[in-house]
């Protein structure tokens, strides 16, 4: 049966009882310039030791290893500065990461976790009668059907049943939405995946976000979904 669906209106899918409703933590080091830096003083220091009093290093030529030695020891206390911010930067990701755990959350993406239930949410550009099919992880098809979805927002909440009534079991499935206008013409549909977010990876950099197996940094969440209070 198709319904019209604005956000969040659901959609019913016949024939079962559903109802639709990248790791990098290497740290920067410095030991280069710090070489350099060092190797600087140590050239230095022996020159002065060793110039000659009657043929003393021209002042010029002094003065401006003088500021080389002002700036290599400039940029040195900046990188560690910038290093100091960077790990303040690391630890605010992963306090916010940390938030979203147990949150329902919708991302952008096609395949979602089922188990029991899996969630998709669509974004219309304007009015259409799309087609939705869910398949498996090896391609096969679950589950599909036709209905008619209004512009903007729209769910779907897959339980499981394919077309002939049996139940499938739970895994990784993937859902794709093709819509045509009244006049036959395509019209682009987005999909996005909601579910729960189950844990937080803190040793990658950004935090890693798993919801439903898959992993997902914070910039991809769209919204957070509060749950719903019916029985």
């Amino acid at each position: 049966m198709a319904v019209d669906a604005t956000m969040p209106t659901t959609v019913v899918s016949a024939p079962g009882t559903g109802t639709a409703t990248s790791n990098n933590t290497a740290s920067e080091r410095t030991t280069g310039i710090a070489d350099n830096f060092q190797t600087f003083l140590t050239l230095l220091t022996t020159q002065l030791q060793h110039q000659n009093p009657l043929d003393p290093l021209d002042t010029n030529q002094f003065t401006q290893q003088l500021v080389q030695f002002a700036g290599i020891e400039q940029q040195l206390k900046s990188n560690e500065q910038l290093k100091a911010l960077v790990e303040i930067e690391k630890s605010a990701q992963a306090t916010q990461a940390l938030v979203y755990v147990g949150n329902t959350v919708a991302v952008d993406g096609s395949k979602a976790q089922f188990d029991k239930s899996a969630t998709w949410n669509f974004q219309s550009e304007k009015d259409t009668t799309a087609t939705i099919t869910i398949t498996n992880s090896t391609g096969q098809t679950a589950y599909t059907g036709n209905f008619t979805l209004k512009q903007g927002g729209s769910s779907f909440v897959w339980d499981g049943k394919g077309n002939d009534g049996v139940q499938w079991p739970a895994g990784t499935y993937t859902l794709t939405a093709t819509g045509k206008d009244s006049s036959g013409n395509n019209v682009a549909i987005s999909t996005e995946v909601q579910g729960i977010v189950d844990s937080v990876d803190l040793s990658a950099s950004p935090p890693l976000l798993s919801i439903g197996g898959q992993s997902y940094t914070t910039d991809k969440i769209k919204r957070v979904v509060r749950p719903s209070t019916s029985s």
